[in-house]
């Protein structure tokens, strides 16, 4: 991507009404995300109805947007009254409140969104630095390297997101299953369809992930019941000189490892906040200062930097690749798909004006956010006490209309209905959301390329170096698992 086509994405975006929408979209963004329990994913199936009339690449634009506005978000129903928005905000909430606490919820807030502005435009020239090449590389990519691919993307994040390798994989394989059903592709036979004309099409994408983590997400917390928080006080934004160098350091830090691990499918923002989090908790513990627990600046930039940063570079194998790396990229992968732009090394070429806007929205997105939040703390506190039994409700019916609109279906709200349900039921059981969703989006393109890779040749596979690779990473991926499952266990069984 030339410098020319990145200015007239500026162009586009500077536009005034995309620039109103993207203004909009962190706004709504953020109003969803310091609800606790609707985190970016929800915020984007929620809000993901609202834009259908719109352009591609107007409506990119809007969901990046949420996507960044619910995750900052989060972290401050986090600080302010130790409610996290999401599970990446749990650092924010451990070391965020303890200064609210103080009176210095404003520093620990201006911290979040300082790590978080210089994580977005370090990921931000990321992108435009990696995705090119990265998509070069993606155009020599035949069926089998692709299949390599997909396999190291489906291993990947089961091993990642779940505690338990087997349940990680066999969740993966139960998404691949219900992505089958409908008419086979070559064949036109029918495939777990019951003689039914509806489930002939298939089963849409939208209507499942809005009802996996949109009425999921609200039957768990209406589960739980309402939340009874108090908002401490604000105060100043200034942090002292010691706060901002330490702070500083730890954004670094967060912003090249969530950078750098975000690039590998099934690396979540979440997995790379912990990771950063018990990084920068060990290294203070060395120097032997630590004030984590206790209100630890580090505990705060190191994270959100990683967060956002993370999030950033999952765009790369997503627009490079085709390759989702966690729930919230496959809900965009859906957009894109709906408005006709299917991702991977085209949308780097002919589809380079849709890419560039939404790289420049980004950098948009980031100053609009750090100038729209830090003013309006004191609201977001109040709009994170609102009842559950008032907005669940309303939730609910977002979440309807999103999926009738997607093929203007009845029976898409049924599927959506049942898919929150199912939802709801996997985490009841301890069943992780995140490998069937990967199984669901990258099942079809796993049979297509099996398919393609055997009627090329039997052993066109075993001649292809990148896909002998991509074999490799995914079997080491499954022993890392397994291997860090079991040293969980071992403290687990020693304390039982």
């Amino acid at each position: 991507m030339g410098f020319s086509q990145l200015m007239a994405g500026f162009g586009e975006v500077f536009r005034p009404e995309v620039l109103l929408l993207a203004f909009l979209g962190c706004l709504a963004g953020t109003m969803v995300g310091i609800l606790p329990g609707l985190g970016p994913v929800s915020a984007v199936a929620i809000l993901f109805p609202l834009t259908t009339y719109l352009g591609p690449a107007a409506a990119i634009v809007v969901l990046a947007a949420i996507y960044y506005g619910a995750m900052y978000g989060g972290s401050t129903s986090a600080i302010l009254l130790k409610i996290p928005g999401e599970v990446s905000s749990l650092p924010a909430a451990i070391e965020g409140y303890p200064m609210t606490r103080r009176g210095r919820g404003g520093t620990a807030l201006a911290i979040a969104a300082g790590a978080s502005f210089v994580a977005g435009i370090v990921g931000t020239v990321g992108i435009v630095l990696v995705g090119p090449s990265l998509a070069g590389f993606a155009l020599e990519f035949g069926p089998p390297e692709m299949l390599g691919l997909v396999l190291f993307s489906l291993t990947a994040i089961a091993g990642l997101s779940s505690g338990s390798v087997v349940r990680g994989i066999g969740m993966a394989a139960a998404g691949m299953l219900v992505a089958s059903v409908g008419l086979d592709l070559t064949s036109s036979q029918q495939r777990m369809t019951f003689g039914s004309l509806q489930l002939m099409q298939g089963l849409d994408i939208v209507p499942v992930m809005i009802g996996l983590f949109g009425i999921a997400e609200v039957l768990r917390v209406l589960e739980r019941g309402t939340v009874d928080a108090r908002a401490g006080r604000v105060g100043g934004f200034l942090p002292t000189r010691d706060e901002l160098r330490r702070s500083a350091g730890a954004a670094g830090r967060g912003t090249v490892t969530g950078f750098v691990l975000g690039l590998v499918p099934g690396m979540l923002p979440s997995t790379t906040t912990f990771l950063s989090y018990a990084s920068e908790r060990r290294r203070a513990e060395r120097k032997g200062n630590s004030r984590f627990g206790d209100g630890a600046v580090e505990g705060i930039g190191g994270p959100e930097a990683a967060n956002n940063a993370t999030a950033m570079s999952g765009f790369v194998p997503l627009f490079s690749l085709g390759i989702p790396t966690g729930p919230t990229m496959a809900l965009i992968m859906a957009a894109l798909m709906v408005y006709g732009v299917v991702p991977g090394p085209t949308m780097f070429t002919s589809n380079s004006d849709i890419t560039a806007a939404v790289i420049a929205s980004f950098f948009v997105a980031n100053v609009i956010l750090l100038v729209l939040n830090l003013p309006l703390a004191p609201v977001w506190a109040r709009v994170a006490r609102v009842p559950y039994g008032l907005l669940g409700p309303i939730i609910l019916v977002c979440c309807g209309v999103g999926a009738y609109t997607a093929r203007n279906s009845v029976f898409d709200v049924f599927v959506c209905l049942l898919s929150g349900i199912a939802g709801w039921a996997m985490s009841k059981r301890g069943l992780p959301v995140a490998p069937f969703v990967m199984g669901f989006i990258l099942g079809p393109m796993l049979e297509l390329s099996l398919r393609q890779s055997v009627a090329i040749s039997p052993v066109s596979m075993l001649r292809s170096p990148i896909f002998l690779f991509f074999l490799a990473a995914a079997l080491i991926s499954v022993a890392l698992a397994y291997r860090m499952h079991r040293r969980r266990q071992v403290p687990a069984d020693a304390n039982a």
